[in-house]
């Protein structure tokens, strides 16, 4: 049976695909071609330091995940462009389920701070990472 950290992240993974065009991996390299729709990775993160109550024990998390999201285009306009409708798209997602179907107590996505990368003999990419907050609460450190 998967943890409650596990469980979120699927869940988080399954919202981030709901995302249309765009091509959605978890844990994975960057592929040498970046999808037309653009591409996004989701990135575990870091759980950090929880929060501790007793009586009873709880965890109180604010896990950061991260979500690279790298899209291409044939001009800077076009670039940006495809950047801001995914980036709107993914807040969008989450918005529309704050929760992850009840998961989670709360998700709670960063501003992007995009980057253009230029690619030898290629057209270049804007790229970005998303930090996503999950806040959770688990009865064991390591759930």
């Amino acid at each position: 049976m998967p943890t409650p950290r596990e469980t979120i992240l699927s869940a988080l993974h399954t919202t981030l695909q709901t995302v249309p065009n765009a091509t959605v991996l978890r844990g994975e390299v960057l592929p040498e071609r970046v999808p037309a729709g653009g591409l996004m990775i989701l990135r575990d993160g870091e759980p950090g330091e929880p929060e501790v109550t007793m009586s009873p024990l709880q965890y109180h998390w604010r896990h950061r995940a991260e979500v690279e999201v790298i899209v291409r285009g044939k001009t800077p306009a076009a670039r940006d462009a495809a950047f801001d409708a995914l980036a709107a798209a993914i807040g969008a997602a989450l918005a529309g389920d704050r929760t992850l179907g009840g998961t989670c107590d709360w998700v709670e996505p960063d501003a992007p701070q995009p980057v253009d990368l230029p690619v030898e003999g290629a057209q270049a990419l804007k790229a970005a990472v998303i930090a996503v907050t999950l806040h959770y609460v688990t009865a064991d450190p390591l759930a």
